[in-house]
């Protein structure tokens, strides 16, 4: 069987979870702990934009692993403090182990807090969040094979991000983070997991 036709697998608590779920501590614990329960805030949304964008063309355990350092590096996330970064800051970032050290994905976040911090307070939740789609109307996957890259609501998504100029969101990048965020639960069918992540109803 192949990984991508695979289902939930039992972890070493006897737990069935999602496949990808059990490659390593740091993912036992992500799957567990959050991957695909909902998250709310502007600064919090942002820290999942950031992160999911620095991990294009990389691993998600690569990104994960330095996530405490992506914190210390930019400032916890804040939109308001990131968006006051300098030229230095940007260097010093490019100089900084701790995160993935790419002058484009860099530039971007910060290009990105700038934009947001001329928003409402509570207008990037607001935007996100409504473009998730009906819990009911797809069902539960059975096994990787059934979990999309990108649907119509992750394209929508990006278009409505990038219209509002931020960078970096492409339509994969939206749906990883919709399925990071809750707006979706991707959680297979028969994880433990599944229930409790998610928007109501799934």
């Amino acid at each position: 069987m192949s990984a991508a036709a695979e289902g939930a697998v039992p972890g070493p608590d006897g737990r069935p979870r999602c496949p990808w779920g059990l490659s390593s501590a740091d993912y036992v614990a992500y799957h567990d702990e959050e991957w695909g329960r909902p998250v709310h805030g502007d600064d919090a949304l942002f820290e999942r934009l950031c992160l999911e964008a620095f991990q294009s063309g990389l691993s998600w355990i690569t990104i994960l692993r330095r996530r405490e350092g992506f914190r210390r590096a930019f400032a916890g996330f804040s939109i308001e403090a990131v968006a006051a970064f300098t030229d230095a800051d940007a260097e010093r970032l490019l100089g900084d182990a701790g995160i993935i050290r790419n002058r484009a994905k860099i530039e971007a976040t910060l290009a990105n807090a700038r934009v947001l911090a001329g928003w409402f307070t509570g207008e990037l939740d607001a935007l996100i969040w409504s473009h998730a789609p009906d819990p009911t109307a797809r069902p539960a996957p059975g096994s990787l094979a059934d979990v999309p890259a990108v649907t119509d609501e992750s394209t929508a998504l990006a278009k409505a991000l990038k219209a509002r100029g931020l960078r970096f969101v492409g339509p994969t990048t939206a749906y990883a983070l919709m399925q990071a965020c809750g707006l979706v639960n991707d959680h297979l069918a028969q994880c433990w997991a599944r229930s409790g992540s998610g928007p109501a109803g799934t």
